[in-house]
């Protein structure tokens, strides 16, 4: 198997924070991070979960050792690993059980995006899912404080799911199609 091309990936990536994840206002803080260059791309070149465990440990380790101003969040993107939607949604108990592991419970938390991804109770087919939809399975490392003030300067955080579903319900297949083709050009 060849590796990834990492470019293109982090390319693609960009290109969905930037027209789904901020275009479609997915998420209120990820603009300033994006606008700010603090986040982190890693392409693993992973090609089993053991593998990327290791480089989520690296990722992790790394990311709380560097300061906010300069790193605030980091994406490690894994195409070759997990493509599965359900072996991905078990793996993230290995993730979480190296959060607490490493001691970085309550500093770190992992958030989860996939080509694949389906929240508990809804259909496959369902828009509301597009919302973690990603490019490529990827883990989202965020500091906890980050993330605490981000929420405190937005009072309304809840409201957040709600808008989303209905960006998606107003955007609908398509629409997220048509979005789609602009992120893989």
């Amino acid at each position: 198997m060849t590796l990834p091309d990492t470019t293109r990936i982090i390319q693609e990536t960009q290109a969905w924070l930037q027209h789904a994840v901020i275009g479609l206002n997915l998420c209120p803080f990820a603009k300033s991070v994006f606008v700010k260059n603090q986040i982190a791309y890693q392409v693993s070149a992973a090609t089993d979960a053991t593998a990327l465990l290791d480089d989520l440990k690296s990722a992790l380790t790394k990311l709380a050792a560097m300061p906010a101003s300069e790193t605030d969040t980091s994406l490690l993107i894994h195409p070759q690993v997990l493509h599965d939607f359900l072996d991905y949604n078990d793996f993230l108990y290995q993730a979480d059980d190296l959060l607490h592991e490493l001691k970085l419970n309550g500093i770190l938390q992992i958030a989860s995006f996939h080509p694949d991804y389906q929240f508990a109770g809804t259909a496959d087919d369902d828009i509301s899912n597009c919302t973690n939809r990603s490019p490529y399975p990827m883990l989202h490392l965020l500091r906890e404080d980050s993330l605490d003030q981000a929420i405190s300067a937005k009072p309304e955080w809840e409201e957040i799911v709600e808008h989303n579903i209905a960006t998606m319900n107003s955007l609908g297949w398509t629409g997220w199609e048509d979005l789609q083709k602009k992120i893989h050009e």
